[in-house]
């Protein structure tokens, strides 16, 4: 193969990749299929709160004037928290007309304005607070707050090592009652679902005047990271 190459360089073709995959040969003896799970639990460390400001008027743009003074108020105030820029953004935006029915015909009320943003929350005791800040200054909803990991990749490879040990464990409990024993891995497959986000785990929606004198509190539990592989062995 390498004087072929280098004779088809020779000549003026332009150089061949090659690339080479190594394949596990065929076992003789009898194999085993198991599939293994692992399971990381962790305390969530980040969070992530969605905040929305909404406002009503006769026409648009005084309805997207008013929304726009409350979420500035919202953002300086989560601002003057020491909450980084990049903490902050907008999830949201929308501007609808709202009509009256009567007699089977439509008029128009006004408009409805709002503004929603997501807001990170690194420092997880602080949740609270952003929520008590967010309310107080000016927010007409806080729609839900979702937990996740910093360095989820990390709980995600722990739990793909566990779920690895897992299989191997069951191939050689299997052939243990069968009066043989693993030989060898010959095929690992991981069963990879698309990925989920953390779901909410609490809803509260307030309206400005229920300003709370404490900041609510957060319970953020646990978080399960999770993944499945099968594997198979051959036996002997």
């Amino acid at each position: 193969m390498r004087r072929l190459l280098c004779f088809l360089v020779l000549m003026g073709y332009p150089a061949l990749t090659v690339t080479a995959q190594t394949v596990a040969p065929a076992s003789d003896g009898p194999v085993i299929l198991t599939t293994g799970e692992g399971v990381v639990k962790l305390a969530p460390d980040r969070a992530w709160v969605s905040i929305a400001a909404e406002s009503r008027a006769r026409g648009p743009k005084e309805a997207q004037r008013a929304t726009a003074d409350a979420m500035k108020a919202v953002l300086d105030k989560l601002k003057a928290l020491g909450l980084p820029a990049d903490a902050i953004r907008t999830s949201g935006y929308d501007l609808q007309p709202e009509f009256d029915y009567a007699n089977g015909r439509q008029t128009l009320r006004g408009y409805v304005a709002r503004n929603a943003v997501e807001v990170r929350v690194d420092d997880i005791a602080r949740a609270g607070e952003v929520l008590d800040a967010a309310v107080g200054s000016g927010a007409t909803s806080v729609s839900g707050v979702r937990f996740d990991l910093k360095d989820r990749a990390a709980a995600a490879r722990e739990a793909l090592r566990k779920a690895v040990a897992d299989a191997r464990a069951r191939a050689e409990a299997a052939a243990s009652g069968a009066g043989l024993r693993v030989d060898r891995v010959l095929r690992i497959e991981e069963q990879r679902a698309a990925p989920i986000e953390p779901r909410p785990v609490m809803m509260m929606r307030q309206s400005a005047a229920m300003q709370a004198d404490t900041a609510p509190p957060i319970a953020p539990g646990e978080l399960e990271v999770r993944a499945t592989v099968t594997m198979t062995s051959s036996l002997k």
